[in-house]
């Protein structure tokens, strides 16, 4: 019975992290449009948004977002292994481009250098897991692939994440500017430790067994 419902609240979760990542993936491509409806300040009055790295940064970051959490359906990973590896290709490469635009973004924060600290620090966390989940796969290491696969798609949901906080700054009546720079280190550090919390207390990863769909081998 706790079996079932530990399934139940896993599957429950998992069509939330769908559908958030979803509604903001495809928000987020309104950037492409003429004008740019509903662009936010923040992202407008970036100083380095017109060398090109905001779009690059939307595109790819969207697109993961988008394709991320189907990554984690054991039913796509057993019947599709094939579409696994090929999302899972596209996913890392995504990750490393908007990872890169993220970085020049950084610096070029209009709420100062710790919101420059905070984004930056995102941008290497996340090009670091990522780079390492998929060294983990070239190597058929599966279980730390996805132990890595994890925290890079914990850093992923930042783009969650951050748009959660922005209607507390406006609820609370906080200013923007400050609480700003409070969540560029919110909108991450937060989801890396649910993610650690998460390998730790997950049998699968504390004994290092094979992971369903995931074959052990060499192939």
């Amino acid at each position: 019975m706790a079996s079932a419902a530990t399934r139940t609240v896993k599957t429950a979760w998992m069509w939330l992290v769908i559908v958030l990542a979803a509604g903001i993936a495809i928000g987020s491509y309104r950037y492409f449009l003429p004008g740019s409806p509903g662009a936010a300040p923040t992202v407008v009055a970036n100083r380095l948004a017109p060398t090109g790295a905001l779009v690059v940064h939307i595109a790819c970051a969207a697109t993961a977002l988008l394709i991320g959490p189907f990554q984690f359906v054991a039913a796509i990973r057993t019947r599709w292994p094939s579409w696994h590896r090929r999302l899972g290709t596209a996913y890392v490469g995504l990750c490393l481009v908007g990872g890169l635009a993220a970085l020049v973004l950084a610096l070029g924060a209009s709420t100062g250098p710790i919101s420059t600290a905070g984004f930056g620090s995102l941008g290497i966390a996340w090009l670091f897991c990522t780079a390492t989940a998929w060294r983990f796969a070239r190597a058929h290491d599966f279980a730390g692939h996805r132990r890595w696969m994890i925290r890079s798609f914990a850093l992923t949901l930042a783009a969650v994440t951050l748009r959660l906080y922005l209607p507390v700054i406006f609820i609370a009546h906080l200013d923007f500017n400050t609480a700003y720079r409070a969540i560029s280190f919110l909108c991450w550090v937060p989801n890396l430790i649910v993610a650690e919390l998460y390998l730790a207390r997950t049998a699968a990863f504390r004994t290092n067994r094979p992971l369903a769909g995931l074959s052990q081998t060499p192939g």
